[in-house]
């Protein structure tokens, strides 16, 4: 090849690769996130975080040059008392909302509040597979910034005199290019499920969807979403969606277009007088199967058998209802989940004397 044609050659493979870089890059803006709180936790890809802030009633993507490494085990007892101290106050006084696993190197990254109340200053830990635990300093970061339009009042109160703006975020995930939000909105139907394109353009009102709560016998749209995880259904991409009480309910992504008013279809009654707190998806001897975190029923591991089949309950029932599931008696105080690998998972757990240790186990 003469020197010429080379030169154009090597010039246009450095257009394509400037044009099919990372997405992530784009829109990202080097500053200082104006967090008011540190809530649910997804990443996307190339170490991209995103932060929900259900305070301030926004979404942070982050560019937390975290891109390389290998996920291996990590195991830290007593993380709560390291990031107390590391912050200079009692455990008491820490809070952690959520953990999320970076596919791209295998850190885990905390969502922190320290202190209690309003007042509570957000922010991110991150721990590595020796254990070592560090605070993400959010000064001068790459970062965009989504605010939720509709989002709850400051000031509105539920019936047991809670915050709903503090709901206004309960879960977020990262698939394919898409940012999936569940919380509550100001709207009819508050119970509310978005998505929003990354990198971050309009922000929608989302839809309102409606479940059918078998414990409760009645529809219900003021509850939101505790958690979710994206499956496959079919071919179909669906969310699965977790509610107080404990209804297991299937939304196909497709219905869930801005402004439209949506039902979901009540796949399980799970039992009542519980929150589920964290969900993953994972794949087990040729089987899919979704494990759900709970504040008082333990780790479920629940089958999809039958899942695109199965019929929606539509009336009231007593105790547990439609996809099966078995209690992981092992796992005992789990507060928090996420996938490390096909094979592994990293959890919070939080024992009876209060400490709260990391732990990475073999998913059952």
């Amino acid at each position: 090849m003469r020197r010429s044609q080379f030169v154009v050659a090597l010039f246009l493979i450095c257009i394509v690769a400037v044009s099919i870089g990372p997405a992530t890059a784009a829109n990202l803006s080097e500053g200082t996130p104006d967090l008011k709180s540190a809530g649910p936790l997804a990443f996307g890809p190339d170490g991209v975080l995103f932060v929900a802030d259900p305070q301030g009633a926004a979404i942070f993507a982050i560019d937390t040059g975290d891109n390389s490494g290998t996920p291996s085990r990590i195991d830290v007892e007593g993380v709560g008392a390291k990031v107390a101290a590391m912050l200079g106050t009692t455990e008491r006084e820490v809070m952690i909302n959520d953990l999320a696993v970076n596919p791209s190197s295998g850190n885990v990254y905390l969502s922190v509040s320290r202190g209690r109340g309003p007042d509570a200053k957000p922010v991110l830990i991150r721990i590595d597979s020796d254990g070592n635990t560090s605070e993400f300093e959010l000064a001068n970061v790459k970062f965009a910034k989504a605010a939720l339009p509709n989002a709850p009042d400051p000031s509105a109160k539920d019936r047991r005199n809670r915050s709903l703006r503090t709901q206004s975020i309960t879960d977020l995930g990262y698939v394919d290019g898409q940012v999936f939000i569940a919380g509550l909105s100001n709207e009819e139907f508050a119970s509310t499920l978005r998505s929003i394109p990354f990198p971050f353009s309009d922000v929608n009102k989302g839809a309102g969807v409606r479940i059918f709560h078998g414990a409760h016998g009645r529809f219900e749209t003021g509850s939101p979403v505790r958690t979710f995880t994206q499956y496959k259904i079919a071919g179909e991409p669906h969310l699965l969606a977790a509610y107080t009480c404990t209804p297991l309910v299937k939304f196909p992504v497709s219905a869930l277009k801005p402004g439209e008013k949506v039902q979901g279809t009540t796949i399980a009654e799970l039992g009542n007088r519980n929150n589920p707190l964290d969900m993953v998806v994972y794949e087990q001897g040729g089987k899919d199967y979704v494990l759900i975190a709970n504040t008082s029923r333990g780790v479920m591991k629940v089958t999809t058998d039958n899942i695109e089949g199965i019929e929606g309950i539509t009336e009231k029932i007593g105790g547990t209802a439609g996809l099966k599931y078995e209690t992981i008696d092992s796992l005992q105080g789990v507060t928090q989940l996420d996938r490390l690998d096909d094979k592994n998972a990293v959890i919070l757990v939080q024992n009876d004397s209060g400490e709260q240790n990391l732990q990475t186990i073999a998913l059952p």
